[in-house]
């Protein structure tokens, strides 16, 4: 492919190598042991995944060969990376086709502006990327007039990849092509919005797919979190102000009136069902919970200067920090979805908002869980999956469930140089 270029590492040489202080060389050599494990693994491996999205395809499995590369200083693992994204490209032009931010080609774009801005590759994205923008918007449409919101597989994907064309571009006629996009998608969601109460705004979607039960899901992954996650990103442009400010009040105030009575287990229920029934427990997880709840909160806060609704989020986390039994947390795997390392990304992602001691104890408690967890002699470099819904593990190279996750947040733990990949997830 003639987009691409060697990454040019001179920004971060002789940097990569410090640690933080929490890290003692013996741990730092497990880690690294873990690293080429995973690596061997993905390179044996990759070439076998079909899809091609950030969290769940070949996009993110590049995302860690490019930061292994950067930590490692060399550009070895930067050319599989490259290898990844012109494979990727390539099937596209074979008829690939699947949109999706979490599993296709909404994914890919997104982790291609991304590279780009991190001066990972030298790509003209603006005439790659464009090309799919008709695409990709009648999908969100579509997904929106079914009620299908979902960050990860519906309408709030397609705008977070819009949302991070409209960051990167440099032309003023695409600029002005996805803050239209944008704009459409904030009316979007206003229209499919409920009102509850005077100062209170709900979404709608399906709880459970196989019974089709709908209510109001509060997750970063698939509820109203996410959408709290795009609003505020969106507000931070001065012309998304006004039409959003209105619709991400309203979903704090949705979200903090779902607040458990008691807190001894968690702060947030995962969601409400129509009939007005709560679910009391959620476990400690990116996916469902008060880390993905809170850590939006958290940003939201920031941008609005709402000291009170910052103290809130920290709050929620010293909560979530107590919760280091199984019983507790309910944490059986490894990945970042649901699992020890995504804990650890996402403690370690507060610990550097607001220098919090007990944020980075929680993080450094969640690695040592997770490394503990990398014993399957089957697994890849250790690890498996649990598979819920099959009630068995599996083995998975990608970045939400998988071995190329785990591998990006032991990067982050060991690294001098400030990362920005978890934004895939809304982390950051």
């Amino acid at each position: 492919m003639c987009f691409f270029k060697k990454i040019n590492f001179t920004k971060v040489k002789n940097k990569n190598r410090m640690i933080t202080d929490t890290l003692v060389e013996e741990k730092k050599a497990i880690l690294e042991s873990k690293l080429k494990d995973i690596d061997i693994i993905i390179k044996t491996e990759y070439k076998k995944e079909e899809q091609l999205g950030v969290l769940s395809g070949l996009s993110g499995i590049a995302l860690f060969q490019f930061y292994y590369s950067k930590y490692l200083d060399t550009d070895s693992n930067a050319d599989v990376g490259v290898d990844i994204i012109s494979n990727s490209i390539e099937k596209i032009n074979d008829g690939y086709s699947f949109p999706t931010f979490c599993t296709g080609i909404a994914g890919l774009g997104w982790t291609l502006d991304h590279l780009e801005q991190e001066d990972f590759i030298d790509l003209d994205s603006d005439s790659l990327l464009s090309e799919f923008d008709e695409y990709l918007k009648k999908k969100m449409l579509s997904d929106f007039n079914n009620h299908n919101f979902d960050f990860l597989h519906g309408g709030i994907g397609y705008a977070f990849y819009f949302l991070n064309r409209y960051r990167n571009t440099t032309s003023t006629v695409l600029k002005e092509k996805y803050t239209k996009i944008l704009f459409e998608f904030v009316n979007l969601l206003e229209t499919s919005s409920e009102k509850d109460g005077e100062n209170k705004i709900k979404w709608k979607s399906v709880l459970n797919i196989e019974t089709k039960e709908k209510g109001y899901n509060l997750s970063l992954s698939h509820g109203i979190s996410s959408i709290i996650g795009i609003l505020t990103k969106l507000y931070e442009h001065d012309v998304f102000k006004t039409s959003t400010e209105h619709l991400l009040k309203g979903a704090i105030n949705y979200v903090l009136s779902l607040e458990n009575e008691d807190e001894k287990f968690c702060v947030f229920p995962n969601s409400k069902t129509l009939d007005g029934t709560i679910s009391k427990k959620s476990r400690l997880a990116w996916c469902y919970g008060d880390l993905g709840v809170g850590i939006r909160l958290w940003f939201a806060g920031k941008v609005l200067s709402d000291e009170e609704l910052k103290d809130k989020a920290i709050s929620i986390f010293k909560h979530a920090a107590g919760r280091t039994k199984k019983e507790d947390s309910m944490v059986l795997d490894a990945a970042i979805c649901h699992g020890s390392y995504g804990n650890a990304q996402i403690f370690n992602r507060m610990y550097k908002e607001t220098g919090i001691i007990e944020f980075k104890n929680a993080a450094s408690f969640w690695m040592n869980d997770g490394l503990a967890k990398g014993t399957f002699e089957d697994g890849f470099a250790g690890y498996k999956q649990w598979r819920g819904a099959e009630k068995q593990w599996g083995n998975e190279i990608n970045l939400l469930e998988g071995i190329a996750g785990i591998g990006l947040v032991i990067i982050d733990h060991l690294s001098s140089f400030d990362t920005k990949w978890d934004e895939c997830l809304m982390i950051s």
